[in-house]
């Protein structure tokens, strides 16, 4: 199998109740294409229990990793983003991604992360519907599709979507890898 990200580094975040199929959908992708995967949590070995009672165990602690490490970030939703935006590691983490121009993939009420990151403002998102306001109050310009990518954002609404959304986190990636540098995403905000 061909495996256009070998060398990629991204943090997969994670808390209690993430939705099941949006945290290992992309997790299980990205390892087939050759990324390294590190799931990342409150803390090393914590274990997590999804919205369906699968369970995920964290690699490494949010306050135990540097941005400059990972070339992206992906935020599965279900209600773990409520309990992830208090988590001051993980909001640093995904603002010091976004502000180097790295991925950050948001899926679901994911989009409550990228609110609390202040990343959104004047830039094209989507999320599931009930969050809509949420990210719109927050400044984003928000649709309804499978998936919306601005620039190094890529934003998805449910786990219907997630073949569109995995497809389009490795294109962002390959993309990335290939230019071997990163465009600092500021110029997109207000």
């Amino acid at each position: 199998m061909e495996q256009p990200l070998k060398g990629t580094r991204i943090a997969v975040l994670i808390e209690n109740t993430y939705q099941d199929l949006e945290f290992w959908y992309p997790t299980l992708r990205l390892r087939a294409a050759g990324a390294e995967v590190q799931v990342v949590g409150e803390s090393a070995g914590k274990a997590y229990t999804g919205s369906h009672g699968y369970p995920a165990q964290a690699e490494v602690g949010a306050k135990d990793i540097r941005a400059e490490d990972f070339d992206g970030v992906v935020i599965p939703g279900g209600y773990a983003p409520d309990k992830m935006r208090r988590n001051s590691a993980m909001v640093d983490l995904v603002k010091s991604l976004d502000r180097d121009g790295k991925l950050v993939a948001a899926i679901c009420h994911a989009g409550w992360m990228l609110a609390e990151a202040d990343i959104v403002r004047g830039r094209r998102t989507t999320s599931v519907a009930n969050i809509r306001t949420d990210l719109i109050h927050a400044g984003a310009n928000w649709e309804d599709a499978e998936v919306v990518v601005d620039r190094n954002l890529v934003t998805s609404r449910e786990p219907k979507d997630l073949p569109a959304f995995g497809e389009a986190i490795i294109d962002s990636l390959v993309a990335q890898k290939k230019a071997g540098r990163r465009e600092p995403a500021l110029s997109t905000r207000r």
